[in-house]
This record gives structure tokens, sequence and C-alpha cells, in this order.
């Protein structure tokens, strides 16, 4: 049978490494971000099995659009990779742009509330899958980190979302990995993980047996210590 995956922050890196393994494996993806021109280029090289959704998943309106267009062009929701995040653009908190932080705070906790919202009554029917995106930064305290501060968030809303998807048979986790080969990180920075690396994490995550619930998968880059 075939299963379908939504993916936000789909258009590149963790997101796009992806939508291209589930592609691969056989699922039907449903991609979702706010760079059209990119998601309907990965699309387009997935083939039939893809669909472009642009849209913003800090818009209630938006994110639920896309998990309906989803439903109607697959018949179903088997899984969703709330993956769709960003950085703050200064560290620390004192030196930190207040706006910036209202952004990065609608996106990477706000954003992530309103996928889980739109998405559960649609893997409540398959007993399905939620994966969110992690960070090593949400395991470990950091000078400063505002963006860690989110991702601690999310951390702990995998665990509260696992407890209560339990009760359907659903499953959620977390995937926390180091730095990754994309453009969110500093491209001097040496020995980090492949986005491939993080794809690998999530059909883990997706594909496991029924009777498992894998909570979290934390991958770190082998050479490095962050």
């Amino acid at each position: 049978m075939t299963r379908t995956l939504l993916i936000t922050g789909a258009s590149s890196g963790i997101g796009a490494a992806t939508a291209e393994a589930a592609a691969r494996a056989g699922w039907q993806v449903a991609l979702m971000a706010r760079s059209a021109d990119r998601l309907e280029a990965l699309a387009a090289r997935i083939g039939p099995s893809a669909l472009a959704l642009p849209g913003d998943v800090t818009q209630e309106a938006e994110i639920r659009r896309a998990v309906a267009a989803t439903v109607e062009r697959f018949g179903a929701l088997d899984a969703a990779f709330a993956n769709a995040g960003r950085g703050a653009n200064a560290p620390g908190v004192e030196t930190g742009d207040p706006g910036d932080w209202r952004g990065m705070i609608d996106l990477n906790i706000l954003g992530l509330l309103l996928t889980a919202h739109a998405t559960l009554p649609e893997l409540r029917k398959t007993r399905g899958t939620l994966v969110l995106t992690g960070s090593s930064a949400g395991r470990n305290h950091m000078k400063g980190s505002v963006y860690g501060a989110t991702k601690w968030f999310v951390h702990g809303l995998a665990g509260n979302l696992a407890e209560e998807m339990r009760d359907w048979g659903g499953r959620c986790g977390v995937v926390a990995p180091g730095m990754v080969d994309t453009p969110f990180f500093d491209k001097g920075a040496p020995g980090k993980l492949d986005p491939a690396d993080v794809a690998a994490a999530v059909m883990q995550m997706i594909e496991a047996p029924e009777r498992a619930s894998i909570r979290e998968v934390y991958l770190m880059p082998q050479n490095r210590s962050e």
C-alpha cells in the first residue's frame, strides 16, 4: 500500500533530502515551503508521486489548505515531518534583535504547533507518525542562544505529543541533529552531517514497525564535539 508523507520546509536541505529518500522508498510526498520555485523544481525531479504546496506554516489557513490538498490528491496522510525552522541573525540575548526573535519564534514554535494542529486529525485516521525537527541545541545549553531555547520547546512538545497521540495509536518523535551541511550553517565549518543522514533517521522513524515508537534520534558529526 502506498503511503503519504507531508514535509514542511521541504524546498532544500533536510526537507528536500527527506522528500527524495521517501520517494525512493515508495512514499507519495506533499512538499510545503515558502520558496515556490525551488519547491516546484524538487517536485518535478521526484515526479508524479510529489505534490508542491507553496505556503507559509505560520499562517493557519495555509497549512490547513496544504493538508486538505494532500488528502485530496493522495487519499490520506500517513506521516508528517514538521521541519520548517530558522535560526537567529545575531547570537545572545543582550546583543540580539527582538524583531528577529519574533520571526524565528513564529516559525520555530507557532509554525510547528499549527502544523501539528492541522495534521493530527488526518494522522489519527491512519494511526500515523509525526516527526519534528529538533536540534542538538535543544539538548544542550548554549551561551545566550534564543534559537536553542526554541529547540528545547520542540523537544518538550515532541514528548507531550507522543503521549497525546499514543491514546489513538499514533506516534511522535524528534530528530535532533548537530551541524548539517545546509545553508543554515556556515559553509566554512568542517565535519558536518549530510542532509541525507538526517533523512535516513526520519525514514527510520516513520517506517518503524507499529509496535515501536522511536521518540528521538540524536545525530552528531563523528569528528565534531558540538
